[in-house]
């Protein structure tokens, strides 16, 4: 009986976010440590697929670069990062393509349904929705200036495909590979990915599910609420520094773009997708502008 009450003490809790939200699009960039623990993996499955049960429009953009570097190291491949960013010759490429457009892609839509949610997965070289540009030049720790391969960025994104399967109760899945003007595979960021389909869906909310509780204070204590403002000055004392700063730009660039609000999350909690959406106190760090 215990439990009965506390469940519906939690839903009570919840009914005036799902009436406030109910058909908004929530962006959630789907990496890091939840999707390999098995136990989160189905938190997170059961999380989404509630959210569009009742009204919510989720769509997951995710990673892979753990399984992409257990591939390459499978097949006697040296894989280089710069900046966070992995070298990806033409080799390379087409393992990214298999990871994350095949395999990965695939579990996770598997997983969402095996939930009882309906998942279709894509990457960008579905009807060609997300167009990107090489880039040419990237600057190595040492200073000098490479070509890192089929790396990209997204230039623009088509949404109708995405739409079309949203408005047909689906649940996108999407994979982070670009097609550019040549038809031709490009490798992003997910979460630059999840932050430009966001801006193009007029997102109410870009989740960016991570390995960390959200940005902390020089103290190590969670920072609950950030605007743009705020972010500035954590950057020059260096509060934000090292990883933390391409993952809050992409949070403000979605916010510059039209999302209504970012968020970075921890994603080693169950079920903090609906902590964050579905509660006053959330689990991770809120981006306003």
């Amino acid at each position: 009986m215990e439990e009965l009450i506390r469940k519906a003490a939690v839903l009570h809790e919840a009914l005036p976010y799902i009436r406030r939200f109910h058909g908004r699009t929530f962006v959630i960039k789907y990496g890091g440590h939840a999707m390999i623990d098995e136990k989160l993996r189905d938190s997170f499955a059961r999380d989404v697929t509630l959210m569009k049960y009742v009204g919510l429009n989720p769509v997951v953009v995710h990673g892979g670069g753990p399984q992409i570097d257990e591939m390459l190291k499978s097949m006697g491949v040296v894989s280089e990062r710069i900046d966070g960013l992995r070298v990806t010759d033409e080799r390379t490429m087409d393992v990214v393509e298999m990871v994350l457009g095949g395999k990965t892609n695939q579990e996770i839509v598997t997983l969402i349904c095996n939930h009882g949610g309906r998942a279709v997965g894509l990457s960008g070289k579905d009807d060609s929705f997300m167009l990107g540009e090489r880039v040419t030049q990237m600057k190595t720790k040492s200073g000098t200036m490479v070509d890192p391969g089929r790396v990209g960025i997204v230039k623009h994104v088509r949404t109708d495909i995405v739409e079309k399967l949203m408005k047909a109760d689906f649940i996108p899945v999407i994979a982070p590979v670009a097609v550019d003007s040549d038809g031709k595979s490009l490798n992003v960021n997910a979460d630059t990915v999840a932050g430009k389909i966001a801006e193009a869906l007029g997102a109410e909310k870009l989740v960016l599910m991570t390995d960390i509780v959200g940005v902390c204070d020089k103290a190590g204590k969670l920072i609950e609420s950030l605007s743009a403002d705020d972010v500035a000055a954590l950057r020059a004392d260096g509060t934000i520094s090292g990883g933390m700063i391409p993952k809050v730009q992409c949070a403000l660039d979605a916010l510059a773009g039209g999302v209504n609000k970012a968020h970075i999350i921890d994603g080693r909690v169950q079920h903090a997708l609906l902590v964050e959406i579905f509660t006053d106190h959330g689990v991770g760090t809120e981006f306003t502008r």
